[in-house]
């Protein structure tokens, strides 16, 4: 029995660790495909459509949000991106995970559309932990951090709205927590009906 693959959206705290989290999963195992985003602006030196981003125009970008073909998009300084529902279908068909990395108000939106995402939630161990990585950083300024720490309280509201939450202490452990809650989702019942339905069916014939 081949099973359709996982979308996993990973959220959290600026600081957190989300970014290297993804990284390190995706050198650790083979099963996964990392979700690539869609935008209208030009693409940069060394950028290649496909690989990087999906180049589209304006126009046809406003077309696919018409015709729900986005999964989630947001504009941004003048340009939209978003992910196509599109490339993420085919990756989940082949049997590969996809993960996607964006923030909570992103997050919703795939899960409105994709009801069966599994959404996960990355913090430190703490409000300092978080605090001292920020800071650690050495690339923002008092203020910035600030911003992003009120911001923090902002986003631990909404943390109640995901399926799991994943403390990023040591990293390695979160990779190995990470990898096998979505391996572990692909067993629910809920993702295997139409599986469960087929086997009633031949029951019926069997008995029949």
């Amino acid at each position: 029995m081949k099973r359709r693959g996982v979308l996993a959206v990973i959220s959290g705290f600026s600081g957190a660790g989300k970014g290297t989290l993804v990284k390190k999963i995706m050198e650790t195992y083979d099963s996964y495909a990392l979700s690539i985003s869609m935008t209208t602006r030009n693409p940069r030196a060394g950028e290649e459509d496909g690989v990087h981003y999906f180049f589209i125009s304006r126009e046809q970008f406003e077309q696919n949000i018409a015709d729900g073909k986005m999964l989630e998009h947001a504009e941004y300084v003048g340009n939209y991106y978003g992910t196509p529902r599109e490339y993420v279908e085919r990756q989940l068909q082949a049997g590969r995970d996809v993960i996607l990395e964006i923030e909570y108000m992103g997050a919703f939106q795939v899960k409105k559309m994709m009801p069966d995402a599994l959404l996960l939630f990355v913090t430190p161990p703490s409000a300092d932990e978080l605090y001292r990585r920020l800071k650690g950083r050495g690339t923002e300024t008092d203020d910035v951090i600030a911003g992003r720490m009120k911001r923090a309280i902002e986003e631990a509201d909404i943390v109640n709205k995901y399926d799991y939450l994943l403390v990023n202490d040591d990293l390695d452990t979160c990779v190995r927590e990470t990898h096998e809650i979505i391996q572990n989702t692909k067993y629910s019942v809920e993702r295997n009906a139409e599986f469960i339905e087929e086997i009633k069916r031949e029951l019926e014939v069997v008995n029949s």
